[in-house]
């Protein structure tokens, strides 16, 4: 006569018991594993101590800046940027360039994209861009600021760039993070300056946010 083996409660709420110190363990196991990896990459940035990219006017020249009526502007900017990498153990992926002109708070070309590219350890490179701007609405009050300008006897834009950059050490690249770049150009302006083109100084740093 054969036996039959029934399991008593006890019996299951040890079985259950088991298998939550199982979950238990691989959760201790998993979280334990994470941020040994958190550490080390935090580890390893603070070694590495990335600085951000370097940004610095080459060339920037104004062709044209005139009100097609009292509330529509026709522009025309070429810039040329030097970007440089300053790490030594970091290379950088920029995406996503986008790049325009703006005139006290006004944004007086369109965008201008750039493609993306590769800046290796302590590489420069030329950033080339022609700003225009057809028929764009601006405040009423944008001739006389310019005129304004003009009697002063200096014209000043801010040249922005913006996109997304990545870092890449060895075979690793990491997440993106938003670049913001903004350079001051200032260019003499007066009645005795021809009408075009007004020209920027070179080398003028430009403020970089990361």
């Amino acid at each position: 006569m054969s036996q039959v083996f029934i399991k008593s409660p006890k019996h299951c709420a040890q079985k259950g018991l088991n298998v939550n110190k199982l979950y238990k363990k691989l959760f201790f196991a998993f979280s334990t594993l994470f941020t040994s990896i958190l550490s080390l990459i935090l580890i390893i940035w603070l070694i590495l101590r990335p600085s951000k990219p370097e940004f610095s006017i080459r060339e920037a020249g104004v062709y044209q800046l005139s009100l097609s009526d009292p509330h529509l502007l026709n522009s025309s900017v070429q810039l040329t940027l030097l970007a440089k990498n300053p790490n030594q153990k970091l290379g950088i992926y920029y995406d996503e360039l986008q790049v325009y002109a703006a005139y006290k708070g006004q944004q007086i070309t369109t965008y201008t994209s750039l493609p993306p590219f590769y800046q290796g350890h302590q590489d420069s490179n030329l950033l080339t861009a022609s700003l225009v701007g057809r028929g764009l609405p601006v405040a009423p009050s944008f001739g006389y600021e310019v005129g304004r300008d003009q009697t002063a006897g200096q014209l000043v834009l801010n040249l922005k760039v913006n996109g997304r950059l990545r870092w890449k050490v060895g075979t690793w690249v990491s997440g993106s993070y938003r670049l913001n770049v903004n350079c001051v150009a200032a260019m003499a302006f007066g009645p005795a300056i021809p009408t075009g083109p007004l020209t920027s100084k070179q080398g003028i740093q430009c403020a970089t946010t990361v």
